[in-house]
């Protein structure tokens, strides 16, 4: 994975810190100008700044993603200032661990959800595509995670909007991928980021670094996989096609065990949010 990306104009949404901040330091580092995309205007140019004294090239834009017009203007100025667009990382998200039961009167959970990992990637990767077309070549690269792999518990708004996501880059791909268009998921396990650090008792569990994990960003925007995925999610994709009710029968068991030992090692109330 030691090609260079010398010429290539990378843009990576999620982009002020944790694996996207990682990634793009990664991806300048192998000579690709970085366009950085993120809220958080300081956190964004400390990210910048650090790039460009190791010699690097990074613009940064400021955006909302869950605002659709702030993420048309964004994607205008894109198109204006680099003629050349070769890979877009759609890695910004928010999660939100709650019960399905606990979320009866909070249809606004899902709407958050869907509004920056769904709607907003795909309003940034539709302003892209006429540019990759005209190009003759374009990749997208999704973070997903493990656990749209496999049923997972406490997370429904958030695995299905992840879901949604990589439905609508599979189908991208499916219509033009003979005009050049690729993409990329990556599908990571848990990561130890500000995201993950929200839920207490996440601190007591083995997590794969965000430097790590920015590795995984890397790889697919180098060498283009169609995926990038552990062999646990892997197995868990085979099992889900071939015995689903089992597997999903089977692990219910083994997630109320974790969250037990993990509640236990945190020392945090089992009844505390």
């Amino acid at each position: 994975m030691s090609r260079r990306l010398d010429g290539h104009t990378v843009v990576v949404t999620g982009a002020s810190g944790g694996i996207g901040a990682a990634a793009a330091r990664r991806l300048a580092g192998l000579g690709a100008t970085v366009c950085l995309l993120a809220r958080r205007d300081d956190e964004l140019e400390s990210v910048a700044d650090a790039i460009r004294r190791a010699g690097g090239v990074a613009h940064t834009y400021v955006v909302d993603l869950s605002d659709p017009d702030d993420t048309d203007a964004v994607a205008a100025r894109l198109l204006a200032d680099h003629p050349r667009i070769d890979t877009l990382v759609n890695n910004a998200a928010r999660s939100i661990r709650r019960p399905i039961t606990a979320s009866l009167e909070r249809m606004h959970d899902y709407e958050r959800t869907m509004a920056i990992n769904y709607f907003g990637a795909v309003r940034l990767t539709l302003a892209l595509v006429p540019r990759f077309l005209e190009q003759g070549r374009g990749h997208v690269v999704i973070s997903s995670s493990m656990s749209t792999q496999l049923p997972i518990p406490l997370f429904s708004a958030y695995l299905a909007s992840k879901s949604a996501l990589e439905s609508f880059t599979r189908s991208l791909v499916a219509e033009l991928g003979s005009d050049g268009v690729s993409a990329t998921t990556v599908y990571f396990p848990m990561v130890r980021t500000e995201m993950s650090g929200r839920t207490d008792i996440y601190q007591a569990m083995p997590m794969l670094s965000a430097e790590r994990a920015a590795g995984w960003l890397v790889r697919a925007v180098v060498a283009r996989p169609t995926r990038v995925t552990s062999l646990q999610g892997a197995a868990a994709e085979i099992g889900m096609a071939t015995l689903p009710g089992t597997v999903t029968a089977g692990l219910r068991p083994v997630f109320r065990h974790m969250d037990r030992v993990l509640t236990r090692r945190s020392g945090v109330r089992p009844d505390a949010p």
